[in-house]
């Protein structure tokens, strides 16, 4: 059925307006799916560390892996147990993230060799970035919510572009060209 890329962008086209429209009716629901999502990924992240561990053939290792999956195991069963609490240091390490972010993307802005209006649109995004990340340590109870709603947006944004996209690929018949063919190299020798 999704052999054809116009089937699979319209597929995930709407996969993906409904993922926005649900995080955008329920942005709660949608920062405790956060939660429970980073949870799963810390229980997969402690068996892994298990496995390294009991795969390794000296001590030194097979302790420090066993530390780091109990300290997953850890980080999960407090996501699990204390949703709140884990939702908000979510919200400042995005924050966090966002602020360095900017910081460098302003830095790059200032770099040789770029034109201005580059320049200009590295040092607005930087702006903007830090701007967010700030917003967010401000409030970060209010940030958890619209990363939430941003979420949505964004699934909304991409999920109407992708239908767009496989929408107009069905009618019009065209096929995406690889980048590089055999036949090119053949020539090119």
């Amino acid at each position: 059925m999704l052999k054809s890329l116009s089937t699979s962008l319209i597929v995930r086209g709407l996969l993906a307006l409904a993922v926005g429209i649900m995080a955008l009716a329920w942005p709660g629901v949608t920062v405790l799916a956060l939660v429970i999502l980073f949870a799963v990924y810390a229980f997969i992240a402690a068996g892994l560390e298990a496995m390294r561990a009991l795969g390794s053939a000296h001590a030194g290792p097979v302790a420090g892996h066993l530390l780091l999956g109990l300290a997953d195991l850890a980080a999960g069963v407090i996501a699990l147990t204390w949703p709140g609490p884990t939702a908000l240091v979510l919200v400042l390490i995005v924050a966090s993230w966002a602020a360095v972010a900017g910081v460098v993307e302003m830095a790059a802005g200032f770099r040789a060799g770029e034109s201005a209006g580059i320049r200009a649109l590295f040092i607005l995004g930087g702006l903007v970035s830090v701007a967010f990340g700030v917003a967010l340590f401000a409030h970060p109870g209010i940030g958890a919510i619209t990363l939430a709603l941003l979420f949505g947006l964004f699934n909304l944004i991409a999920g109407t572009w992708m239908l767009a996209q496989g929408t107009d690929l069905r009618r019009t018949g065209k096929t995406l060209q690889p980048a590089h063919t055999p036949h090119q190299e053949k020539m090119a020798a």
